[in-house]
């Protein structure tokens, strides 16, 4: 299986989305956002150009999204509402760029890609 890291944007977004979460309805449903990210995101490394990855060449050269609707059930999370922006860097690792609500337009630049 590939690997994942985190860019810094992706990093915050996450950082900013568990808050949310645990704001809005509780360290219950923050931690179960919280497993159906950590899914995703191995999904995403074991077949960052699966079926369900779209291509989003249009936004960066390379870059693909991935719905966490598609993920693996289990998670306890009913209606998620986020895509996860990823590429490959090189063969065996894959970079999460940003993770974004599902209504939010992705704007990825080379500052996304710092680890």
């Amino acid at each position: 299986m590939a690997r994942f890291r985190l860019a810094n944007a992706a990093r915050a977004d996450l950082a900013a989305i568990l808050d949310t979460s645990r704001d809005r309805w509780g360290e219950a449903a923050r931690n179960h956002y919280s497993k159906l990210m950590a899914v995703t995101m191995r999904t995403i490394a074991a077949a960052p150009e699966g079926p369900l990855a779209h291509d989003r060449n249009e936004v960066l050269p390379g870059a693909r999204s991935f719905h966490l609707r598609h993920a693996p059930r289990g998670h306890g999370v009913k209606a998620p509402v986020h895509v996860v922006y990823h590429r490959i860097d090189r063969p065996g690792l894959v970079v999460i760029l940003r993770v974004l609500h599902e209504r939010m337009k992705p704007l990825l630049d080379g500052r996304d890609l710092q680890p």
